[in-house]
């Protein structure tokens, strides 16, 4: 699309690659020092610093660690863009100059390696950089812009602790709610889907309970190891044989753990797990088929009590709406050129993003940005690695700085200006 001064979109964008250097260093920084969710106190204070020098309304510490600008520009729509800050507990191995060596505290008190491997601080630097172009363009749009960048997303507590902390009472309804997230995909591409766009999802934390033995000794345990093997192995059944090929579920055992020496059976094991789907009817039937394997195997096994099954946390099924989705689209193919602007379907990630929009009851879309490098991804589509890329939580994960910043900010601010564009 031709950016002339005619053209709002154009106008809003000019300054674009005079800011991308700043964004740049940013994105370096805030790389280099991530933080867990729920903590993110420096990333929030680089957001509020830069909130206040292109002259927003800035209200910080809103559900801990939220901030938020408002930035009123006469009469017209009003329109909130999200951006999360946490990082995860991850040791980076990327191999960048920039890579964290960071260590946090977790919620449990262990000291854990932490690291941006979920593109968060991408986030960061798109959500500055569109608040920026709106702040220094007020010629190219009318309405009221909301930026907000969010605490504790991968742990589903961030959105809901800023919307108990009173946001929807504390700034006005949006006609919209935007947001998007870097994914797998060639950089310089955007995709979506209207309708679902990315799962629920239940974290579950198992303990299974045994008796305690010498290791020369099984006869006089109740071996929990064996115990929780079995239940891992008969759960990898629920999807293959209690879901039909026409619905989707994720069941997913990412903690298995049990035991401190070889030679001593241990008296319990825990078992923490992920569950994805799309569908609240497939939902209940997938849990419910997780509570009765686990109870059926520590029956079986005679455990001496009941497994305790924790909810641990839960983020709603996101969905976009229609008549949004395809406007935004329409504003996508009519800035980037069409072979740039995808169709997705939804993804099995999970987000709390959706939550702004129902609380509010408004309209919310949210879309995905690439960030391979895009002659990378073309090699692995055609050789058929695709599976073989680093993903989102992956330690070897880290979008290509160029052109995903640049493409990410147009995609904030094209979207945006889909309903703030001046006449």
């Amino acid at each position: 699309m031709s950016e002339t001064s005619t053209d709002p979109l154009g106008r809003l964008l000019a300054g674009l690659p005079d800011l991308l250097p700043m964004l740049e260093a940013a994105y370096k920084d805030i790389h280099a020092h991530p933080e867990l969710s729920m903590e993110e106190v420096r990333t929030a204070a680089i957001a509020e610093r830069h909130l206040n020098d292109n002259g927003y309304e800035v209200t910080a510490g809103i559900g801990k660690t939220g901030v938020v600008g408002l930035l009123r520009n006469g009469d017209g729509p009003t329109v909130l863009l999200r951006a999360d800050m946490d990082a995860l507990p991850v040791a980076e191995d990327t191999g960048l100059d920039y890579a964290s060596t960071v260590t946090g505290t977790d919620p449990s008190g262990k000291t854990v390696p932490v690291a941006h491997s979920c593109g968060h601080d991408m986030h960061v630097a798109w959500l500055m950089g569109a608040s920026a172009l709106f702040a220094r363009n007020r010629d190219a749009w009318r309405g009221t812009l909301i930026v907000l960048f969010q605490p504790g997303e991968e742990t589903a507590q961030g959105a809901r602790a800023m919307i108990d902390d009173g946001l929807l009472a504390r700034f006005p309804k949006p006609d919209v709610v935007l947001g998007q997230h870097v994914m797998v995909g060639a950089a310089g591409t955007v995709s979506g889907t209207a309708g679902p766009i990315t799962s629920a999802a239940d974290s579950l934390q198992i303990r299974m309970f045994g008796r305690g033995a010498h290791g020369s000794m099984p006869q006089a345990s109740i071996d929990p190891v064996v115990m929780a093997a079995s239940t891992v192995l008969r759960l990898q059944t629920v999807v293959s044989r209690e879901v039909a090929a026409t619905e989707a579920a994720v069941v997913t055992v990412g903690v298995l753990q049990a035991g401190t020496k070889e030679n001593i059976i241990p008296d319990e094991a825990l078992i923490k797990l992920n569950v994805r789907t799309f569908d609240e009817g497939v939902r209940e039937r997938v849990l419910s088929a997780i509570e009765r394997i686990v109870h059926a195997e520590a029956a079986a096994s005679g455990a001496p009590r009941p497994p305790e099954i924790t909810p641990l946390d839960r983020y709603p099924l996101n969905v976009n709406d229609k008549d949004a989705s395809d406007r935004i689209a329409a504003a996508f193919r009519a800035h980037f050129s069409t072979d740039r602007v995808q169709h997705s379907g939804p993804a099995c990630a999970s987000e709390d993003f959706g939550c702004y929009g129902t609380e509010w009851s408004v309209p919310s879309v949210f879309w995905f940005v690439g960030g391979t490098d895009p002659e990378l991804f073309a090699k692995a589509v055609a050789e058929g690695r695709l599976n073989e890329l680093p993903v989102n939580h992956s330690p070897h994960f880290a979008p290509v700085l160029h052109p995903t910043l640049k493409t990410g900010v147009e995609a904030m601010a094209t979207a945006a200006m889909a309903w703030n564009a001046a006449s």
